[in-house]
């Protein structure tokens, strides 16, 4: 008869911090030497760990005293349509080989799932693997990214740009508050706290350059953080809060053009790049980024942001859920006047959706007509339309891998 081994399921702690880095560079396969290119040393990086391990929230499970299985769950606070949302970002997602397919890692997401909802982040978030996994698990595609070449002969021509460009170093004040601005004004973009800084300048080389854009009255507009190497510019980020500041930025760029052969640079707007340039004949590719799943959803709707214009429209959420028995379960919202509310009145305007689909439409990646045509959505035509009308529908913003 099989045996049945009993594992211990519990938040990592700093004494665990040796064998969360060595489950990790497992996993990911980082070796000494890609560290090295890196600029990191072995006890660097263990060390660097120590604040993910303070501020985060990470669950590990255990063979004895042994750490065979992990999830991390970052907090941030993201921008869902100008309200600002408690989110988990789950990360460091592993497990050791010889460990897998004995659903050690389906009970680890369903506790901090659990623990999310505790601590009310009615929404998470993650850098997928295995789309088909966590769809399984109740997730689904909520962002794009889309990655573009631009040859040096493509880069816009002088445009008007009055101001000026200033490199200034990565702890530069002005370069932080930049984007905390453009996250307050970005529906789908996280807030970085210092957990998420931290992340996003981990794997930098030392080369990397941050460039900030400087209008007339000294005022910063945008930025854009890029490294040259092999004669190609590669831009991390670029962002911009004026139309004047993403001209002068690519100014900036056309600059250099005697140092570069090629632009290669991503972007998160869900929207390519080719329209707006004079010669859009650039090669641009797509591919699913972000995942989402909201944990809670009736956490989700009490903050939600609908259109104006809704005006006491009434709709019952049949949802389904197999993986968080709360969610599975109908809800009737009312949206009105940009606000929704959860109902207990009766209303003939259904609709029945998996959480996933709820995740991806409450979000703007999908709208509620194409999930219908899809066979993702169930109601009557009526209903569809009027679920579109009363919902938003902008891109989420989402550029962190955490």
């Amino acid at each position: 008869m099989k045996q049945t081994r009993d594992y211990d399921i519990r938040y990592l702690k700093t004494d665990d911090v040796e064998q969360y880095n060595s489950l990790l560079r497992y996993a990911f396969q980082i070796t000494e030497q890609e560290l090295a290119l890196s600029g990191w040393r072995g006890d660097e990086i263990k060390q660097s760990k120590f604040p993910i391990l303070e501020r985060a929230d990470v669950l590990g499970c255990f063979d004895q005293d042994v750490l065979v299985s992990q999830i991390a769950v970052y907090p941030l606070k993201m921008n869902v349509y100008n309200a600002v949302y408690h989110v988990g970002f789950v990360t460091s997602v592993c497990t050791y080989p010889e460990y897998s397919g004995k659903g050690l890692m389906k009970q680890l997401m369903q506790k901090s799932l659990e623990h999310m909802r505790q601590k009310h982040q009615s929404l998470a978030l993650l850098f997928p693997y295995s789309i088909p996994l966590y769809r399984k698990m109740g997730w689904e595609i909520v962002s794009n990214k889309i990655t573009y070449s631009v040859k040096d002969s493509q880069i816009p021509v002088k445009a008007s740009a009055p101001g000026y460009v200033r490199r200034v170093a990565w702890e530069n004040e002005d370069f932080r508050n930049l984007h905390m601005q453009f996250a307050a004004m970005t529906h789908g973009c996280l807030f970085r706290n210092a957990l998420a800084w931290d992340e996003y300048w981990r794997w930098d080389e030392d080369d990397t350059v941050v460039a900030i854009y400087y209008d007339t009255n000294e005022k910063p507009c945008g930025y854009m953080v890029y490294l040259i190497k092999n004669d190609v510019m590669h831009i991390k980020e670029m962002i911009y809060l004026t139309r004047e500041a993403q001209n002068g930025l690519w100014e900036f760029i056309r600059a250099h053009d005697s140092m570069i052969d090629e632009v290669r640079g991503s972007s998160y707007t869900g929207e390519p790049i080719a329209f707006e340039l004079e010669d859009g004949d650039i090669r641009e590719t797509i591919r699913p980024y972000i995942m989402g799943r909201i944990v809670d959803a009736e956490q989700f709707f009490q903050k939600y942001h609908c259109d104006a214009a809704a005006d006491n429209a009434m709709i019952t959420f049949e949802m389904e859920d197999s993986f968080l028995a709360w969610n599975n379960r109908a809800i009737t919202v009312c949206f009105n006047k940009g606000e929704c509310s959860v109902s207990e009145a009766h209303t003939h305007s259904r609709v029945k959706l998996s959480i996933a689909t709820l995740t991806t439409l409450l979000l703007g990646y999908k709208t509620a007509a194409r999930l219908y045509q899809m066979g993702r959505i169930e109601g009557d035509r009526e209903t569809i339309n009027r679920l579109d009308d009363c919902i938003l529908h902008e891109m989420p913003y989402i550029s962190d891998y955490i």
